[in-house]
């Protein structure tokens, strides 16, 4: 093998900015699931971004190592009677990392920045609450009509076009994390660089290597600096998965926050305890296209879900880092109920075959006119192993399967543009922990990610008298009745929950999974 010269300075480079920052003290090397592409907030929009943004920026709330909504850079709130209106009081200790006072003027210019169509957000939309913010982003309306206003220099209003009870929670987003106007405005699309960058968060970035290390330290001016146990944290971006195991196993890396499901098995062979399991705000699903025959009958789709062994795809497969899913919501959402059900959860699948070649029956499906469905997939070791898995079982069926498949970025964009399909795997990570950002997705117009196009009229005001509800009770029980309507018609056949995967050294403490999957370094210490 043969190093190009650029490879050597790349790689020469990412030693040097770990190998001081080390010798000064502590260093927790934190496996990340990819090279940013970004750290403007404003234009991130991946969880590997989230990571290292919730180290460097205080959004007016933000995440405890148990993924509890704290204080951030506001350190109090209150909410009108009729929840349309928050006023937030900053920090009177609040300081950018450059020594500059954080104040409310801040958190207008940044929220206005987000939503300015200009700046091409990618997540703008998780802020549409916000009074006028569509209106502000389509370039219906001017910057300054969005309805945020600072009332002091410490107090910051909100107002939002309806209840919307899990807005704390969106405050906590990439998106609503504040920038430094005077930095923005003078280096323009340079402003994230290391010299460049002024932050609010905890730590402040020291060097960035591109593909390598990002490396951060304490931010001297933030209110909580004394307290940090750790100073210095190199950000490693681990695509490689299996590579990123042996940096682990050869103690080159504290922790990662992937794995690698076909190794999971022997990695708690060697590891035990090390390996940590978590909750988490995923779903993985099967679309259906409801707007062409025979997939638009409601039984073909209840067939091809009842003999799903689901349990099999979770523990079988995915050696238990997936749960078996029969619903859309995952359990224990904030605002929520136990989530409904769709049928097959009692007894085996084969005990649900009677029933699935009855339906299909009904359908005009049989021995002598066989089901034939395309099958659509994003290409991974092991989305081919579920999609050959599930073809298996509907093959008992006399279902024929062909598959087609792409990279990520080709199989999203087809069914996001309308593409023709019969059945195409789908994954949600939600934005914030409540029902609606689950349920959603199915809703009649929204294209992008209903891409089905299922409709259903009595969904739509089930959704749509939840967003007007302000009783939390009544709006739970509204989107109760709405999931129970989509598991009943299964435009989407749920197959399983994501669950959270990681290696945590024994040398690092703090740590605690859960379904935000949110760990910021502020909370953790390492031994030496």
């Amino acid at each position: 093998m043969h190093l190009r010269r650029r490879d050597w300075l790349a790689g020469a480079a990412a030693l040097s900015a770990v190998r001081p920052a080390r010798a000064a003290g502590l260093l927790y090397r934190r496996g990340n699931d990819a090279d940013p592409e970004t750290l403007d907030p404003h234009r991130s929009s991946t969880v590997a971004e989230a990571h290292i943004l919730r180290d460097l920026c205080d959004g007016l709330l933000t995440y405890d190592n148990r993924g509890a909504i704290i204080p951030g850079a506001a350190q109090a709130w209150t909410v009108s009677p009729d929840g349309l209106t928050f006023r937030f009081d900053l920090r009177p200790d609040g300081l950018w990392s450059n020594g500059e006072a954080v104040t409310a003027s801040d958190f207008v210019y940044s929220l206005r920045r987000i939503l300015d169509p200009r700046t091409g957000a990618k997540y703008a939309e998780v802020l549409f609450p916000i009074r006028n913010a569509a209106a502000v982003n389509r370039g219906e309306k001017p910057a300054d009509a969005l309805a945020v206003e600072a009332e002091g220099p410490l107090r910051l209003s909100i107002a939002l076009e309806e209840p919307t009870p899990y807005f704390l929670e969106l405050l906590t987003h990439q998106t609503a994390l504040p920038v430094h106007r005077a930095s923005v405005e003078r280096y323009g699309d340079s402003f994230t660089r290391p010299g460049n960058l002024v932050t609010n968060g905890p730590y402040r970035l020291r060097d960035r290597v591109p593909g390598g290390a990002i490396t951060l330290e304490a931010n001297p001016h933030h209110p909580a600096a004394a307290g940090l146990a750790i100073r210095q944290v190199a950000f490693l971006p681990t695509p490689d998965m299996a590579a990123a195991v042996r940096r682990y196993a050869a103690g080159k890396i504290d922790s990662l926050a992937d794995l690698p499901v076909d190794q999971i098995a022997d990695l708690r062979r060697r590891f035990g305890s090390q390996v940590v399991l978590g909750p988490s705000l995923g779903l993985a699903a099967l679309v259906v296209n409801t707007r062409k025959a025979p997939f638009s009958d409601r039984r073909v789709r209840q067939a091809l879900s009842l003999v799903i062994d689901r349990e099999y795809l979770a523990d079988g497969l995915n050696g238990g880092t997936m749960s078996p899913a029969y619903s859309l919501c995952p359990p224990g959402l904030d605002n929520y109920r136990t989530p409904p059900e769709t049928e097959g959860r009692l007894g085996l699948p084969i005990d649900h075959d009677a029933e699935a070649r009855r339906l299909l029956t009904e359908a005009g499906f049989g021995p002598d006119t066989p089901l034939t469905v395309e099958y659509r997939f994003n290409v991974s070791d092991n989305n081919r192993t579920v999609a050959v898995a599930i073809a298996e079982m509907w093959r008992d069926l006399g279902i024929r399967t062909r598959f087609v498949y792409t990279d990520a970025k080709t199989h999203f964009a087809y069914l996001r543009d309308g593409g023709d399909f019969d059945v195409a795997r789908m994954s949600w990570i939600a934005d914030y922990s409540d029902a609606q950002n689950f349920l959603f997705l199915l809703q009649s117009g929204n294209d992008g990610m209903n891409a089905g196009r299922w409709s259903n009229a009595a969904y739509d005001d089930l959704m749509a008298r939840a967003a007007r509800e302000r009783d939390l009770g009544r709006r739970a029980n509204l989107l109760h009745d709405a999931e129970t309507i989509a598991l009943r018609e299964l435009p989407w056949i749920p197959l399983m929950h994501y669950r959270s995967k990681a290696l945590i050294a024994p040398r690092l403490h703090g740590y605690h999974p859960n379904l935000r999957n949110a760990a910021p370094t502020r909370f953790l210490r390492l031994d030496a």
